[in-house]
């Protein structure tokens, strides 16, 4: 009798990707990336376990916002005192903070759990075209066949 395949945590084997942002519309970059890192990309994929691989985003700052989006599309916070909500538009955002807009994108397509944060931590994004992760020897991704 066959059994459905587990992975257990010690027999995952994780690769490093690099992940360039440049003319990507946000949307679909963020797909392929949160793909990557809960692992649905590889045959021993198991739902309650982390079996996804590290991704470093690179030229976040030239990600592409189709449509009105940088205008229409709203982000909204609270400082958690009274009347505090604050909203900023993604135009405004992604001037800003870039690596903050991609890493908001793709934590929230991420399970929203204690697994999704852990998954959520092997995303490393940088606005310019420089990473601090050569030491791991990343592969270059081309997510354009991808999307």
């Amino acid at each position: 009798m066959r059994t459905t395949y587990m992975a257990k945590p010690g027999e995952i084997d994780r690769k490093w990707y690099v992940v360039d942002a440049t003319g990507i519309p946000m949307g679909r970059l963020s797909t392929v990336v949160a793909s990557i890192l809960r692992g649905k990309n590889k045959p021993t994929f198991t739902p309650n376990v982390d079996t996804g691989d590290n991704v470093i985003v690179i030229n976040a700052s030239k990600v592409a916002l189709t449509g009105n989006k940088a205008e229409t599309k709203i982000y909204y916070h609270h400082t958690a005192y009274a009347g505090g909500l604050k909203e900023r538009t993604a135009g405004d955002f992604l001037a800003k903070e870039p690596t903050k807009l991609i890493e908001t994108s793709v934590k929230g397509m991420l399970p929203h759990n204690s697994l999704g944060h852990k998954m959520g931590l092997k995303l490393h994004v940088y606005a310019g075209a420089e990473h601090t992760q050569q030491a791991q020897k990343p592969e270059v991704l081309d997510i354009t066949n991808l999307i």
